[in-house]
């Protein structure tokens, strides 16, 4: 369904000046965001286009509002704690660029609970809001790299290059787990088929040996009704008899007098001659009708054979009704159904003598399948290890080692012969060991940030909360220029205390706390040059000293010359 109308709006605050595009986004782009009650948040509107944006504040500011406002249209849970305090209800509406058009999504959150989400304008379920928006955005919150720590997520980032293999070997799991339910079934189920089987062969038989036909009910229907009434549709007939031709003054002697009355003006006029010649056509078809009504009057009597052919038909339909019906369509619709369950519970028992066999290739099959598929994993295992190890060194753990181990499980899983971890450390003379054993949250958001490096993000625009909580220094810079090179294909979004991103940025948003009217309230606002120089410099070193901004503008020249 195309959707053309566009979805709420917040008011505006401000008018918030457009900035320019720096790298042009992969569409569909999130280009505006409008944002009414979330926490201290009253009203908001922000316009963001393209390449790196960063935000930026002091603490406490309220920098994550914005990912929060993001989580509530990718689906996340609708805290009522959002709304802001003295508020009904709380409004997040995001608008995409897409292709040809623009797109909106928005989800409204009431204090009682209650929620509303909508696509273009159309009230859809959190569910479908969430897949929608899951293919334009990705968060990576401080603690949404967590995700990482799971199997399926770690084998998903090794099989991300290997579709055939993994299709192929999708493909032979489910034909070997289909061919060991049906014997499984034929080993457990042998009495309760047999007991089918017979119900089956009856009902089958009942039907067949009646063989309805569709529609035939209505003229039996209409037959019994007409043998049933037969003495008085003869007697009707022998009235119109005795009117039309029997009686001693009838519609035939009268037509036959007028006809012989015309013959004289017919010789001298032709309007005479033309009516003479439809009252002759008259007569003829009432003669017609006459000798028609003479077979119906003599036909009185019933054939009690056909009487009793007919009234056991419709028996015998209605009694398939009673059982399989109401219809008798529905009737026709069950037999169809009994033949094909009885087509399948014949051919188990056919196939019963070779399906062990039958399951044994199957695993076969499988087995080489996930052999191959192992084989492939292997191969793209330590490229693709070296490669991450590459950009997490450079993000500051410089003795970090990575690799993509895998090990045989018992039985085959419909994911492959093998399990697959991500065995990691960051500390050098120390023994790899599984990543959820052994990283911590800022190390979790490093690795993260370097697989959307390596293997790009799944999504057009990635937002990163915190991604640099816990480094400094070298390591800075690092995660800076990691950002900016995948903001180069992406739209890149990034919650930052360091200066060093935010040096990186091209466009820097900057979030403040004020009280209005004895309230908190939250604003960002996009910074001008000398703006964003000064609050680089604050990042620095505190102040706005000429030393700190000095500093800054380094940073950012070195940024710049990129």
């Amino acid at each position: 369904m195309t959707r053309k109308a566009r979805a709420p709006r917040a008011e505006k605050t401000a008018t918030l000046p457009r900035l320019p595009v720096a790298a042009a986004p992969a569409a569909p782009a999130l280009v505006r965001l409008e944002v009414r009650n979330l926490a201290t948040i009253r009203e908001l509107e922000l316009e963001f286009a393209g390449g790196l944006s960063v935000f930026t504040g002091e603490t406490g500011a309220g920098k994550s509002i914005i990912v929060d406002a993001l989580g509530l249209l990718l689906g996340s849970r609708a805290n009522t704690d959002l709304i802001r305090t003295g508020e009904t209800d709380l409004l997040v509406t995001g608008f995409w660029s897409e292709v040809a058009d623009q797109s909106s999504a928005s989800r409204r959150v009431s204090a009682q609970g209650r929620g509303v989400a909508r696509l273009d304008g159309e009230v859809v379920s959190v569910r479908e809001l969430q897949e929608w928006a899951q293919t334009r955005l990705t968060i990576h919150w401080q603690h949404s790299a967590v995700s990482l720590l799971g199997p399926a997520n770690q084998r998903a980032l090794l099989d991300r290059g290997l579709p055939d293999q993994v299709a192929a070997y999708t493909h032979a799991y489910r034909e070997w787990q289909e061919a060991r339910a049906r014997l499984e079934r034929l080993r457990t189920g042998e009495r309760e088929r047999a007991r089918q089987l017979d119900l089956l062969v009856f009902q089958s038989h009942e039907i067949a040996e009646v063989a309805p036909l569709p529609g035939e009910e209505e003229p039996l229907q209409a037959e019994l009704n007409r043998l049933a009434n037969l003495e008085t549709i003869a007697q009707s007939a022998a009235g119109a008899l005795t009117l039309i031709s029997d009686g001693e003054e009838n519609a035939l002697g009268f037509l036959g007098e007028a006809v012989r009355a015309l013959n004289a003006s017919a010789r001298y006029d032709d309007t005479s001659a033309a009516l003479q010649q439809e009252l002759r056509a008259a007569l003829d078809s009432l003669q017609a009708v006459s000798g028609e009504l003479r077979a119906v009057a003599e036909d009185g009597a019933a054939d009690p054979e056909e009487l009793a052919r007919v009234e056991g038909r419709l028996g015998a339909l209605g009694k398939l009704r009673t059982k399989y019906g109401p219809t008798l369509d529905d009737v026709l619709t069950f037999q169809a159904g009994v033949e094909e369950e009885l087509a399948a519970l014949t051919r188990d028992e056919q196939d019963a003598g070779t399906l062990d066999a039958d399951v044994e290739a199957l695993l076969e099959v499988l087995r080489r399948a996930g052999a191959a598929l192992d084989r492939a994993r292997e191969e793209r295992a330590a490229p693709l290890a070296a490669e991450l190890v590459a950009v997490i060194r450079e993000l500051g753990m410089p003795h970090a080692r990575l690799e993509f181990r895998l090990s045989a499980l018992a039985d085959p899983a419909l994911y492959g012969l093998s399990d697959v971890t991500i065995q990691f450390t960051a500390n050098p003379g120390e023994d790899l060991a599984p990543l959820s054993d052994v990283a911590s949250g800022g190390e979790l958001s490093r690795v993260m940030l370097a697989i959307s490096t390596v293997l790009g993000a799944d999504t057009p625009a990635v937002v990163f909360d915190e991604v640099d909580a816990g480094i400094g220094g070298g390591a800075a810079l690092a995660v800076a220029e990691q950002l900016w090179r995948l903001a180069r294909s992406r739209q890149v979004m990034v919650v930052t205390h360091l200066a060093q991103i935010a040096a990186r940025a091209d466009h820097h948003f900057k979030v403040e706390k004020a009280v209005e009217g004895g309230r908190t309230v939250s604003r960002v606002r996009p910074l001008s040059p000398d703006e964003r120089l000064e609050e680089i410099a604050r990042m620095l070193g505190g102040n706005t000293s000429e030393a700190a901004l000095g500093h800054a503008r380094e940073l950012m020249a070195g940024g710049a010359g990129r």
